[in-house]
């Protein structure tokens, strides 16, 4: 969800990755393998592994994984009610999202009082809920309570999280310790270039906001300074939902992805001087541009 939920969305993911390998009964499908040709972490994938387990197209195997029941021929054909049940799913995540911005929500809810706000079930609220536990803004406490994390809502608090990443994300380039991964820059290209060529008009506004934080979190991490690391994460989870609310607008994120591929070019040429440089400039330019917004 924002989607099904990230896992769900995988779901569909998987299958299509399993017709267009046109994959056998029995075949193993390693996790990392498709989180690798997919571009997301693995959690999700093990999370819509184990929804394809429950609809019987995959079976598990104790310290193997998961392997293939129905071949890629034997699948079922998209549903429709699936995809319009996620499309409700949607809706009501971003309710939530939008009441918790506002101020409309408390730091601690109750499942029935969100089940009649909403007007949802149980189990599909509880669905829900544990999307948005799986983002990190919020958590479960004992008995049927929830209570929400921080987050950047404020105009000068979200003005404060992209200081912070201009202060840190371009002098993570300049560190002695920084080292290209050359795997993870080319998976970054070719995910940057498929946003670019139209993913960008298709993809969910997780998936939006996962591509751009994992692509800095990725440059960040090649400086292999884990407190560089860890707050960017740190901020890059803060500013989840108000991204979400910015990304209905993706007119600029053809340019966005444009100058990510630029600064992947500079660092491959070793021009870190050059590309912290760019950086810099464009995390300001995106910072002017969407804090007014908030």
């Amino acid at each position: 969800m924002p989607r099904p939920s990230l896992a769900t969305q995988m779901t569909s993911r998987i299958l299509d990755y399993i017709r267009d390998n046109n994959l056998k009964p029995d075949q193993h499908l390693p996790s990392q393998t498709l989180a690798d040709a997919l571009k997301v972490s693995r959690a999700p994938i093990n999370g819509a592994l184990q929804i394809l387990e429950e609809m019987k197209i995959v079976r598990s195997e104790p310290n193997r994984g998961f392997f293939l029941v129905k071949g890629a021929s034997d699948l079922p054909e998209p549903d429709e009610a699936e995809s319009d049940a996620s499309e409700r799913e949607d809706r009501w995540y971003f309710a939530i999202a939008e009441d918790r911005l506002e101020g409309k929500l408390p730091d601690r809810v109750s499942e029935n009082e969100l089940m009649r706000r909403y007007g949802l079930s149980r189990t599909r609220l509880l669905k829900i809920l544990n999307d948005i536990a799986d983002e990190g803004w919020i958590e479960r406490l004992p008995g049927n309570g929830w209570e929400f994390g921080p987050l950047l809502t404020s105009q000068e608090s979200y003005r404060q999280g992209y200081q912070l990443r201009v202060a840190l994300e371009p002098q993570a380039l300049l560190l002695p310790s920084f080292e290209i991964d050359r795997a993870a820059f080319a998976a970054a290209r070719e995910q940057q270039q498929w946003l670019l060529e139209g993913g960008y008009k298709r993809a969910s506004r997780s998936e939006i906001f996962a591509a751009n934080a994992e692509f800095h979190e990725m440059l960040v991490g090649c400086a292999h300074n884990p407190f560089f690391l860890d707050a960017v994460k740190r901020v890059n989870r803060l500013r989840r939902l108000v991204e979400y609310r910015i990304t209905v607008d993706r007119s600029r994120l053809p340019i966005q992805c444009r100058e990510h591929i630029n600064i992947l070019t500079l660092l491959e040429k070793g021009l870190r001087q050059e590309a912290s440089d760019f950086l810099r400039v464009h995390i300001e330019g995106a910072g002017l541009i969407k804090v007014p917004k908030v």
